[in-house]
């Protein structure tokens, strides 16, 4: 049985950072969000129940999702975000849970960005990492990073696990409101933690 990190935090956090720190000490990173746009890229398999239960405005030319016209929809109707999680959801579970399954080092980093809000994740890993920041800082490196208004970032930020209720959920908290050039330390010492863990209980 793998022993799971589930690695989580707020938009704007730094998990990319962090995963890519993991990855750098030979350790596998699944990354959720990488795996729905595979399922919503041109061919992706989840595109024919996308296009059946959202009609084709959802749909770009090249036959991929387009993000910007379902995310306009998902957040002022909560049963189309319900819809579009109940096709999307199950099959990146399978596909999550295939990677983890195919993995060859002492652990591997689940990275869920909605971890907490999800529920059933909580289940599927041993142990909760949160990357964590000031709100500030999320919504100034979402600004600078994807050219958003503030009220945009503040609106994603408001449909997400507060900044409490993550850290109350978490095992190990990463602190990533400074210097970049802290992240590494903290990261290698969780590492050390992580393999020891996955030893002993794995």
């Amino acid at each position: 049985m793998t022993w799971v990190v589930g690695l989580t935090g707020g938009i704007g956090s730094g998990k990319s950072a962090v995963a890519d720190l993991f990855a750098a000490q030979g350790i596998a990173v699944v990354d959720t969000d990488a795996i729905a746009h595979e399922l919503t890229a041109p061919g992706g398999a989840a595109m024919p129940a996308i296009r059946a239960g959202f009609g084709d405005g959802v749909v770009a030319a090249d036959g991929a999702l387009d993000r910007a016209a379902m995310r306009a929809i998902v957040f002022t109707d909560p049963a189309a975000k319900k819809r579009l999680e109940a096709i999307l959801h199950p099959l990146i579970r399978t596909e999550s849970e295939r990677r983890i399954a195919a993995a060859s080092s002492p652990y591997v980093i689940l990275m869920v960005p909605l971890l907490v809000e999800s529920g059933s994740y909580r289940e599927r890993v041993n142990r909760i990492a949160v990357v964590d920041c000031r709100e500030a800082t999320q919504v100034a490196r979402v600004m600078s990073r994807n050219g958003l208004p503030r009220a945009e970032v503040e609106r994603i930020l408001a449909a997400q696990a507060t900044r409490a209720e993550r850290l109350a959920a978490a095992d190990d908290v990463i602190d990533n409101d400074g210097d970049i050039a802290a992240l590494p330390p903290r990261v290698g010492h969780l590492h050390g933690d992580y393999l020891a863990l996955a030893r002993q209980f794995g």
